[in-house]
């Protein structure tokens, strides 16, 4: 049993809502009621009652609330006290980056930070952009390095890094692999392969397909390699950013630009952190990491 699947199940009866419970876990609807779902099954006993458009509490979904309410409230105040201990225990710097991010950049700036402060414990986790998103929010990490999906906040430092390119990897088994760049038209076409965690898969693929424009059907994978290896058998293409220095890709993968009309597809990233918790370690990780950036390509191709 997941926590997460019991915070979902506790945001529903809280809200009374799925699509409330679903704007407030930052998740879709359809996402938030698969999750319960998946935990009644593990249960094995029904704790909502579902009629249409309305829900209600089982009896055992009823004792569930009222006692898992007091669990994750335990579980809160046991993270709560072993962030406090870490943070007595001396000065941290706590990094948060994209799941599907494959550059080299942010592996020097750790090192290059590490060297120039080796009091600072750094601890690094990944994830999609909304649980990184979340994270931030609730005080999980220091910083993060990921994509702009929303309008720029007051209540955080928005420090830009780079507009850099989107590329497809695709299978070079695949006639597409022989062209020059690919048409974002083309590749709907082909299923695309997204690196995301289960419970956000299908926030993943509404902005991919709602807000890039990429179309088709959808795979996905936990982590890059399960994603390129997917490629590498020819069932799909991985949408891969050019922010920072990306490896080589072997000889059975290529990695070509994406056009749409008569310019390549671009994206916005940047790191970014809470103003009110703003520090010196935190700015001076953000210099190193854009120092190290390589400089921007505006290319594009006509006609």
């Amino acid at each position: 049993m997941l926590l997460r699947q019991m915070k979902y199940f506790m945001a529903v009866v809280d809200c009374n809502s799925f699509t409330e419970a679903a704007e407030r876990c930052y998740i879709s609807q359809s996402a938030i009621s698969q999750q319960i779902q998946a935990l009644e099954r593990e249960l094995g006993v029904e704790l909502i009652h579902r009629e249409n458009r309305r829900f209600s509490l089982t009896p055992t979904g009823q004792y569930f609330y009222a006692h898992g309410k007091a669990v994750l409230e335990q579980v809160d105040e046991l993270v709560r006290e072993t962030k406090r201990l870490g943070v007595d225990a001396g000065p941290q710097l706590r990094i948060g980056y994209l799941r599907c991010y494959s550059g080299l950049e942010l592996h020097q700036a750790v090192a290059d930070f590490s060297r120039a402060y080796p009091e600072v414990a750094i601890s690094i986790v990944n994830g999609t952009h909304e649980e990184l998103y979340d994270l931030l929010r609730s005080g999980g990490v220091d910083i993060v390095l990921n994509d702009q999906r929303r309008a720029f906040s007051d209540a955080y430092v928005n420090f830009e890094l780079m507009q850099c390119g989107c590329y497809a990897e695709i299978s070079a088994n695949n006639p597409l692999s022989r062209e020059a760049y690919l048409q974002i038209e083309a590749l709907k076409r082909l299923p695309c392969i997204l690196i995301t965690s289960q419970e956000q898969q299908n926030a993943e693929q509404e902005y991919y397909q709602n807000t890039l424009g990429f179309g088709g059907s959808y795979l996905f994978a936990d982590n890059l390699e399960e994603g390129r290896l997917l490629v590498a058998s020819n069932r799909g293409f991985l949408p891969i950013e050019s922010l920072g220095t990306l490896p080589p890709v072997g000889a059975s993968i290529r990695r070509l630009p994406v056009y749409q009309g008569g310019q390549q597809l671009r994206r916005n990233y940047c790191v970014f952190w809470r103003k009110d918790k703003t520090n010196a370690y935190i700015q001076d990780f953000a210099n190193i990491l854009q120092r190290l950036m390589p400089p921007q390509d505006t290319t594009s191709r006509q006609g």
